[in-house]
């Protein structure tokens, strides 16, 4: 199946997004002062394979990450859960990102794309998302909304999946209270305010790591900001999530770093929750929504260059 590209260019920059392929980001690119070379902020998309995986950038909804023991109960009744990636033991990143999104230009800076998806591979879920993404000088405002439709009440979270292109020098940096630790899985097993070697985003973790040491786990209290700063080039990549205060503060923002043991690029997720919340004490970060209900996440992305 081939996938066509809209282009959003405004403000020096270039946004590609791809609605058919689960309403995913091919590449967002800004233009350098020395010269109008293009820099991309997010890894972009080859355009060879249909791999989500591959892309710039996807929304998560209506969960994110993984849910573990075939599915969750809510209410009293159990909602099965069957996998839906290969070479996955649990159902991951919810089921937005395996289908196609309607799209518009809603304004010469704006595109948004929207999703009906009702019981999606047997899901339980009945619920409208929208994307929304919007170019302004020196940066991009991104948000997801989800509404419910279903009759009963289900629990929803949301995520944001980019990939950064990580160099020699990548570094990234944000304040948070503890991460989750876990198996192989990666199901957490636990939740610690001790960081491992070279995973504390407090003092910032580089990338790239010497010894190869993969990082694919949650952090829970974080402070809703965050920095990526690429060194070789100058730039540096500022997340901010601006309804902060309104939507809990730190006790309920959680972020995701997924650092392989090498390629091109990583990940920085904002998330509404940690991994496999359906699981754990207290649902941390999930929201109950009825009919009719909705839930946000919104990030303010800004990049400036640097001497």
């Amino acid at each position: 199946m081939s996938h066509n590209l809209v282009w959003l260019r405004h403000a020096g920059q270039h946004l590609a997004l791809v609605p058919t392929l689960g309403g995913s980001v091919a590449a967002w690119q800004c233009e350098r002062s020395s010269g109008g070379d293009r820099f991309d902020l997010w890894r972009p998309w080859g355009g060879a394979v249909e791999d989500l995986y591959q892309m710039a950038s996807f929304a998560m909804v209506p969960w994110s990450n993984r849910i573990s023991r075939g599915g969750f109960e809510h209410n009293g009744q159990f909602h099965a859960m069957q996998p839906n990636r290969m070479g996955e033991a649990y159902p991951i990143h919810g089921d937005g990102w395996l289908q196609a999104w309607e799209h518009a230009q809603t304004a010469p800076d704006t595109l948004v794309m929207t999703l009906e998806s009702q019981h999606f591979n047997g899901a339980p879920y009945h619920y409208h998302a929208t994307q929304t993404f919007r170019l302004l000088p020196g940066g991009l405002d991104q948000s997801v909304t989800v509404r419910h439709l279903g009759p009963d009440s289900l629990p929803y979270g949301l995520g944001l999946h980019p990939w950064f292109p990580r160099t020699p020098y990548t570094h990234v940096q944000a304040p948070v209270q503890g991460v989750w630790l876990s198996g192989a899985d990666p199901i957490p097993t636990g939740y610690s305010t001790s960081f491992p070697q070279s995973w504390d985003l407090n003092a910032g973790l580089e990338a790239v790591d010497p010894q190869g040491r993969l990082i694919d786990n949650g952090y829970s209290g974080w402070g809703g900001q965050a920095t990526i700063t690429w060194p070789e080039h100058g730039l540096q990549l500022s997340a901010s999530m601006p309804n902060f205060v309104a939507d809990g503060g730190v006790a309920r923002h959680h972020c995701l770093i997924y650092r392989p043991p090498q390629g091109p690029a990583f990940c920085f997720e904002p998330i509404t929750h940690p991994i496999n919340a359906f699981h754990q004490p207290g649902r941390p970060g999930l929201k109950v929504l009825a009919q009719g209900e909705s839930l946000t996440l919104a990030v303010q992305w800004r990049w400036r260059e640097y001497a």
